[in-house]
């Protein structure tokens, strides 16, 4: 497990995002993490260009939380709508 991801963070994370800690099949939650995810392999392929590995890395979670997106918006767009807005994904 990478060390930017804690235990302590991912419940976090899903306490904020998917109710309870335990509720980690939420898809609300799973966008987060993999919000969270992202954003610290981006700013880690800032300092370490040639990491390729963790590129490939990257474009995989940011296909994943696209397509948990997709299902979320068509399964309940309030949801999707607020996630959007408190995650920050969209201008």
């Amino acid at each position: 497990m990478p060390t930017y991801k804690t235990n302590e963070k991912v419940q976090e994370i899903f306490q904020e995002f998917g109710g309870k800690a335990a509720n980690t099949g939420s898809t609300e939650g799973q966008i987060a993490l993999f919000t969270f995810r992202i954003t610290e392999l981006s700013n880690h392929l800032q300092n370490n260009k040639k990491d390729h590995s963790c590129r490939r890395r990257l474009l995989t979670l940011v296909g994943k939380r696209r397509r948990l997106l997709e299902y979320l918006s068509r399964k309940d767009i309030n949801k999707y709508r607020a996630l959007i807005e408190k995650l920050g994904l969209r201008k």
